[in-house]
């Protein structure tokens, strides 16, 4: 089944479909019929599905101490973008699919999201701190394009001068200046633009339907000379795939007018284990011993270690050669500082027509 698969995953990451560790395991079987399941010839590619849901409320809270806010809001659920390192995959077991190929395909959008938000900002109990958008799944993926979901929600949030930090891969992020620019001016939003590696052919296997660094590294510049304050992410690091790259991503990013910089070693939780070590032995088998080697070397000679304060960064002699190597090329480029502070003192519950004006 895994072959069938395989041929049928054109331009995707994942090359399995495997079940989610709450539903049976999955088998091809041969119906008789010619063009039938077993007939990997006769099937056709995978394509992007996408169903709706309609939420009750698009705020989600964390307690994480590995990370620097507590709410989020991720328009979408799977990702077409299609990353096989991406740690989100493992989510989409929740939803009775498979962290593999379902994630990339069978999509879930929330139209009427920026309404729900717009109920959750005017209850009277609501007190505003940064909002990450895209902590999990990628806001500007393909399908935002036609839905517009994401370009919603921070028509609201610019209406509740609403602060937000926003995570992104896609280049579809340049449509909304018009928004985030007199957001940016207020101190209200910056984007966290994630570049993983410089290399095209590389990036085309690990991110099939993410736009080219070089595109990405324009994204940059074009948000940064509209005001919009920018930070890199050169995550994950891949050990012995990426690593050698951190000095000219830091330095393309300075050039391309980033404030700011961070990193997140690589994390693979759960399914994600498994569907990346085969895209390893599929794609660079004579790589596969060696980044899998440095990686159980972070992790107690585990392919994953989640405890807090770990997970993000791995640990031992190589971890901490990483983080040297990081700090130090950061601080060359003008990369190491902290951007402002998001402001939150211009919050203001989103007005509805029909509601009284505000007194002044």
């Amino acid at each position: 089944m895994e072959h069938v698969e395989r041929k049928r995953a054109i331009a995707r990451g994942a090359g399995s479909n495997a079940a989610s560790r709450f539903e049976p395991a999955r088998e091809a079987v041969s119906d008789g019929w010619p063009g039938g399941q077993s007939d990997d010839d006769a099937l056709p590619p995978w394509r992007t599905e996408v169903t709706e849901e309609r939420p009750r409320s698009v705020i989600t809270r964390n307690t994480s101490p590995d990370l620097s806010f507590d709410r989020t809001i991720n328009p979408y659920r799977g990702c077409e973008h299609g990353c096989i390192y991406c740690f989100a995959r493992p989510t989409h077991a929740y939803l009775g699919l498979s962290p593999g190929l379902d994630f990339e395909t069978q999509l879930v959008a929330r139209p009427g999201a920026a309404r729900v938000l717009e109920d959750e900002l005017r209850r009277p109990s609501y007190r505003p701190a940064v909002i990450a958008l895209g902590a999990a799944t990628d806001p500007y993926q393909p399908i935002e394009r036609d839905r517009g979901d994401t370009r919603a929600i921070l028509e609201v949030l610019a209406r509740a001068r609403h602060p937000v930090a926003i995570v992104t891969k896609g280049t579809l992020i340049e449509r909304d200046i018009d928004v985030l620019a007199p957001m940016a001016a207020k101190g209200l939003v910056r984007v966290g633009l994630s570049i993983t590696t410089l290399d095209a052919g590389l990036a085309r296997l690990m991110e099939p339907r993410c736009p080219s660094p070089q595109r990405r590294l324009a994204a940059v510049r074009k948000l940064s000379e509209a005001g919009i304050p920018v930070r890199v992410m050169t995550s994950p690091i891949v050990p012995g795939l990426t690593d050698h790259e951190i000095e000219a991503l830091l330095g393309a990013a300075a050039e391309a007018g980033a404030k700011g910089a961070t990193w997140v070693m690589l994390r693979l939780p759960r399914e994600v284990a498994p569907l990346f070590r085969e895209w390893l032995e599929t794609h660079l088998p004579d790589r596969a011993a060696r980044v899998m080697a440095r990686v159980r070397e972070m992790h107690g000679h585990k392919d994953y270690d989640a405890r807090w304060g770990h997970r993000m960064r791995g640990e031992g002699v190589y971890a901490e050669m990483i983080a040297a190597r990081w700090k130090r090329a950061a601080r060359a480029h003008g990369l190491d500082t902290r951007l402002p502070a998001l402001r939150t003192d211009l919050f203001r519950p989103p007005e509805r027509a029909g509601d009284q004006l505000a007194l002044f």
